[in-house]
């Protein structure tokens, strides 16, 4: 394929997003101040929408006519962190070798982010029918809040595009389905005392424990309850026990333990059964024996986020728009989590199709395939066009 023109624009603009280390714990501000001033000279109308402390922004664009309909191109702008991990050189300084570019985030998915930005003056040079939408959000490595905030911001605006392409790394390929991403942390309160003595205190730790096991019987309950011919891999709801951690040494009765798990429903039944079942367990099992020897002791689970999974449907106007524009015959599922179903959720076809490897994501010398940027580029002229040419669906 020959090189997009825009490849080499692309390329310096993915430099400039990677020297931004915009992990999620410290904020997107700076990266989103720069991508709202290159939307703003390309002719953009855009917005921005703050989470509490200020530090985080979701950007959201629009170029061509102010009419109904148009499509999405959404993007993250926040990164997985890099301490531990051992790099061959600086993670926030794009490097470029053997066709590949290096860098934290190149991948997932400021190389997409790049290469629509690249992009906007090309569609604003067209007379668009419909607008094209840039949406870029934050905290998405960490349980997706900034599209939970833009898509309930996007429901009361009362905007509901035709379509949401979200660019997560699947080398161009068009899926349209992956599972919810559930995370929790469940807290265990006890009474702390002397380790010989165990009967006079709670043993935090030792509920823990006991609370695990109960998600390991239902991680295998969950087997049995998978769809027939349901086409994931795994075929069923997962759980996850992430992190086990509680006590002080070998001697104390520890009075805090800590569980961070995971769950990943294909249906939400799946998910009301799990809740239920542990709610069950603790308010009948576990807490009646820990409050017998301390009527304070407690186990409270936090939510840190409920990611709806992208739900495969029988009608899907993006999935048709990227299977156009792409040539593609079918589509994929991924076991991976993202954004689309919270599009999805309030009306707006969503499908996955963005450049990079997903094996790429999170690891040390991430990088993302100079050749698949310019795949990148080349749908986006497509996708121009066929919004010039008139409305998608």
């Amino acid at each position: 394929m020959q090189d997009h023109p825009k490849l080499d624009d692309a390329t310096r603009l993915l430099a400039d997003l990677v020297a931004f280390p915009s992990v999620s714990a410290d904020g997107n501000r700076a990266i989103t101040a720069h991508l709202a001033d290159l939307l703003d000279a390309a002719g953009a109308r855009f917005w921005t929408q703050a989470d509490a402390s200020g530090e985080k922004l979701n950007l959201f664009a629009t170029i061509g006519p102010d009419v109904p309909g148009g499509v999405i191109l959404s993007g993250h702008t926040d990164v997985v962190p890099v301490t531990d991990q051992t790099w061959s050189s600086d993670p926030f300084s794009l490097r470029a070798q053997d066709g590949k570019l290096y860098g934290r985030g190149s991948c997932d998915m400021k190389g997409f982010v790049a290469a629509c930005t690249a992009m906007a003056p090309a569609f604003a040079r067209r007379a668009l029918r419909v607008p094209v939408h840039f949406a870029f959000t934050y905290d998405e490595e960490i349980g997706c809040f900034g599209a939970q905030a833009l898509s309930a911001e996007l429901a009361a605006r009362g905007l509901r595009p035709a379509a949401a392409i979200i660019g997560e790394p699947t080398m161009m390929q068009l899926v349209d389905g992956h599972k919810g991403c559930f995370e929790y942390t469940t807290w265990i309160t006890g009474r702390e005392g002397h380790g010989s003595a165990p009967d006079l205190g709670v043993n935090a730790v030792e509920y823990a424990v006991r609370f695990t096991a109960k998600l390991l019987e239902l991680r295998a309950a969950l087997k049995t309850m998978a769809p027939a011919d349901c086409p994931f891999d795994p075929p069923h709801s997962t759980i996850n026990p992430g992190v086990l951690t509680g006590g002080q040494a070998h001697n104390i009765i520890p009075g805090r333990a800590r569980i961070d798990w995971e769950m990943r429903p294909i249906q939400t039944s799946d998910a009301d059964f799990v809740k239920a079942e542990l709610a069950r367990h603790v308010a009948e099992d576990l807490l009646p024996q820990m409050r017998r020897i301390d009527p304070e002791a407690g186990i409270t689970t936090e939510t840190i986020a409920e990611v709806v999974g992208l739900e495969r449907r029988a009608q899907n106007p993006a999935r048709d728009l990227v299977a156009e524009l792409t040539g593609a015959n079918g589509a994929a599922l991924v076991p991976f989590g993202t954004e689309a179903g919270l599009f999805q959720t309030i009306g707006i076809p969503s499908v996955i199709c963005g450049p990079g490897d997903i094996a790429q994501a999170h690891k040390p010398d991430e990088f993302l395939a100079r050749d698949q940027l310019n795949q990148c580029l080349v749908f986006l002229d497509r996708l121009g066009a066929r919004l010039e040419a008139g409305a998608p669906g």
